[in-house]
């Protein structure tokens, strides 16, 4: 369970890290991309920070977590030059894609298309594991 620090902090580290990202974007006039910070998990030490990102396009979505990863260590320098009166130490950064949006319109397609587990009830036999 999160403390409040370690909310606030994330929150912190979330609004400057989409400002950081959108900007790269913007300054490099990438077009038709979207990154967006959906949470930013600290570690009870405050040495750690898991940064999730949604990305749209998925298809680049692989891509570009790898060129962010890559430059993770220019990330922290601005961020840190951002926070810097706020924190102390910035926490290690490490990126993860959030699948969470794909999953959630798995589940509505599932339940709209002919594949409706609640409507068909066969498909539940199907979908069982041996």
């Amino acid at each position: 369970m999160e403390t409040n620090r370690q909310k606030k902090i994330g929150s912190v580290l979330q609004n400057d890290l989409v400002d950081i990202l959108q900007g790269e974007v913007r300054k490099n006039g990438i077009s038709n991309l979207i990154i967006s910070v959906s949470k930013v998990n600290v570690t009870s030490d405050l040495s750690v920070a898991s940064v999730h990102l949604s990305i749209f396009p998925t298809e680049k979505a692989a891509e570009l977590l790898a060129a962010i990863k890559t430059n993770t260590p220019l990330i922290k320098h601005d961020l840190s030059q951002r926070v810097r009166l706020q924190l102390r130490k910035v926490p290690n950064l490490m990126f993860y894609i959030d699948d969470s949006l794909d999953y959630i319109e798995k589940i509505d397609n599932a339940l709209k298309d002919k594949e409706n587990p609640i409507e068909n009830r066969d498909l539940l036999e199907k979908r069982r594991k041996a």
